[in-house]
């Protein structure tokens, strides 16, 4: 069954439905969809003592634009989406990343990376995610973005720990082409965008 959703903006007056929707699942309730903005250590220690989710709240306040999307269903959250510029995102392009590595640098402030989904159990597979990626690419066009990228799982590849960061053929079907294969499991995604 596909259904009908709202995608909107994280704004402050917003977090409490993240809240909802993040104290669901043991990896959003620790995370809190800092993994690719803090260094690692700091992203671990932030599982146990909470403070991922100050640092996602306090961000979340002034982000410009931003930081992702939330889906509803009749005003209940049901699926996430970080979004931003790649710059946002320093463990994804930074010394140690390898999967964009093959990137123009020089993009980072202009290409959108969308790194990390959550959908609420029983609301899988019912076009959530399509629906944030499309939000995504048209609030990325909105802020003046060139382009759109995410790196998935390959289609090819069986079932990953690392789903939350999107399937290719989802990407695909909202206008994506593969840009790169870094591994077997990962692929580049990119959605360039028009004036």
């Amino acid at each position: 069954m596909i259904w009908l959703v709202d995608v909107h903006p994280v704004t402050a007056d917003r977090l409490d439905d993240v809240a909802e929707l993040f104290q669901t699942n043991s990896a959003t309730r620790g995370c809190w969809c800092m993994w690719f903005i803090n260094p690692a250590k700091e992203v671990r220690a932030g599982w146990r003592d909470g403070s991922n989710r100050h640092a996602f709240e306090t961000l979340a306040g002034t982000a410009d634009p931003p930081l992702g999307l939330l889906a509803y269903q009749e005003d209940r959250p049901i699926g996430w989406l970080a979004t931003g510029p790649r710059s946002r995102y320093p463990r994804a392009i930074g010394p140690r990343a390898t999967i964009l590595r093959g990137r123009d640098a020089r993009e980072d402030d202009d290409v959108w990376l969308l790194p990390c989904f959550f959908v609420r159990v029983g609301h899988r597979r019912t076009g959530v995610t399509r629906a944030l990626i499309a939000a995504a690419v048209e609030q990325a066009r909105a802020h003046g973005a060139t382009a759109v990228e995410g790196f998935p799982i390959a289609d090819a590849y069986p079932k990953s720990q690392d789903d939350y960061v999107g399937k290719q053929r989802r990407f695909a079907e909202c206008g994506f082409t593969c840009v790169a294969e870094p591994s077997a499991r990962r692929v580049v995604m990119r959605r360039t965008l028009g004036t």
